[in-house]
């Protein structure tokens, strides 16, 4: 059984109830996931609930046939493979069912590997269907918004564009979430891009690199006069983001006071310059991003909680890199292009070797670490291929401790078991923490509980 089928779930239609009992016994042996619908009707009812990879039905039921099912499985799910039975077969049925978008027309009697490699087949045509669908989903995204645009294929970072591409068309104000080096920009820009603002300013603004007073006076603006210095008025970034988008980046680091002017201005849409009496109304989108816990700093009194409400009317909450690995080699490649476009010449190329360094680390900095480890790659790189030993030290010697030592306990413990499994898959999936789970049919947050009291990164 190959990987790809294993666990798929597959939707058996049939208005023989024998039939039904010895394809059930057939597939779950199998490694599939077989769920039984007795006749076209009940399959038509099951099929929204149940959403099936792959559809196994007979073509004479009654009222409701196999083409009717091919047709309501197709509407629901387009990349769903539907595999037609009949034990009266002929040109005429055969020909309506590969018109209507049958995957494979079978005749009964059938032998049971024959069936077993045409669902095999089946599994691996759905999932060739999904790949090209969110391919060429990603090309229309970068023919879209061009080479700074996010990418990536990982479940959770496309759940993220999603809500991203959602929530562009309205007003509402965003709070991005995510560890530092992330892209809170880049979704920010994307959001911004896709807004009825797109062909106005995107301002931005680092709030915790610039102290209080002068934070306030890049905000909010000031009048001539407020302070020492100030010898003319200045127009705040509110003010100059007029019409278009306005984020603000690392909110958590701003102090009470400035929190304070921060909640009047979500409030009230309107701003007072420093020095200034009278308000100015402003009309800015504001998306707000951080790397710190908003609400445990509420929980110690470090940031307001009704500013925080103001802002994360939709929160968007970017994953680390290292729990989508499975994108880390496609950012590379983006990253290694963009390299040689800079440098007029042909994009640099990873070995395998240091393909897998990249895959096997855990990127504490995110993908601003990948980007930075691999402009030096490019720099200390002389010909166009770039191995391990153009690639930092600490990607390619990581010094983490393993959930298992080598040496192995005379009777070993079941937790000493569980950990050692833990570690195959973790291995077997390139570290993806959320894919790790799924294999292991536990949640995520009990992974990461696990791996904290074994010690492994959480």
């Amino acid at each position: 059984m190959t990987d790809r089928a294993s666990g798929l779930s597959v939707l058996v239609v049939d208005d023989e109830h024998s039939m039904l009992q010895t394809l059930e016994i057939l597939l779950r042996a199998e490694g599939f996931a077989p769920q039984l619908a007795h006749g076209g009707t009940a399959a038509l009812e099951m099929i929204p609930r149940l959403s099936p990879d792959i559809v196994l039905s007979d073509i004479r039921m009654g009222e409701v046939t196999g083409v009717d099912v091919l047709a309501a499985a197709r509407a629901h799910d387009p990349h769903v493979a539907v595999i037609l039975m009949t034990a009266q077969a002929t040109l005429q049925t055969a020909m309506q069912a590969v018109n209507a978008g049958a995957f494979y027309y079978l005749q009964k009697p059938f032998r049971n590997d024959e069936l077993i490699a045409i669902l095999r087949r089946a599994a691996e045509y759905r999932q060739l269907r999904i790949e090209n669908t969110t391919l060429r989903q990603e090309i229309q995204r970068r023919e879209r918004h061009g080479a700074g645009a996010p990418i990536g294929n990982n479940r959770a970072w496309l759940d993220v564009l999603r809500l991203a591409e959602a929530v562009a068309p309205t007003e509402s104000t965003v709070l991005i979430t995510g560890e530092s080096g992330t892209g809170k920009e880049v979704v920010a820009r994307y959001i911004h891009s896709l807004s009825r603002r797109a062909d106005r300013g995107f301002q931005s603004i680092n709030c915790g690199a610039l102290p209080e007073g002068l934070l306030e006076s890049e905000l909010f603006g000031h009048v001539r006069g407020a302070f020492t210095g100030a010898v003319k008025d200045k127009v705040g970034l509110f003010a100059a983001a007029a019409g278009g988008t306005f984020f603000l980046d690392e909110i958590g680091e701003t102090t009470p006071a400035t929190q304070v002017k921060l909640l009047r201005v979500l409030q009230h849409r309107e701003v007072i310059p420093v020095g200034a009496t009278a308000a100015q109304v402003i009309d800015t989108r504001i998306i707000a991003a951080t790397n710190r816990d908003l609400e445990e700093a509420i929980k110690r009194g470090g940031f307001r909680r009704d500013l925080f409400y103001r802002l994360n009317v939709i929160g968007v909450h970017l994953p680390p890199l290292r729990e989508r690995a499975d994108d880390i080699l496609l950012l590379a490649d983006r990253c290694l292009q963009q390299a040689g476009d800079a440098r007029n010449e042909a994009p640099k190329r990873l070995d395998d070797e240091a393909a897998a360094a990249l895959q096997g680390y855990e990127w504490p900095g995110n993908v601003r670490e990948l980007e930075n480890a691999l402009e030096r790659a490019v720099i200390v790189t002389p010909g166009n291929t770039i191995g391990v030993h153009g690639l930092p030290v600490r990607v390619t010697e990581q010094a983490t401790e393993p959930l298992l030592t080598e040496r192995e306990a005379a009777n070993p413990t079941l937790e000493t078991i569980e950990r050692a499994y833990i570690q195959f898959v973790l291995a077997a999936e390139h570290g993806n923490k959320t894919r790790a789970a799924e294999a292991l049919g536990i949640d995520p947050s009990t992974l990461h509980r696990k791996l904290a009291r074994y010690g492994g990164e959480s």
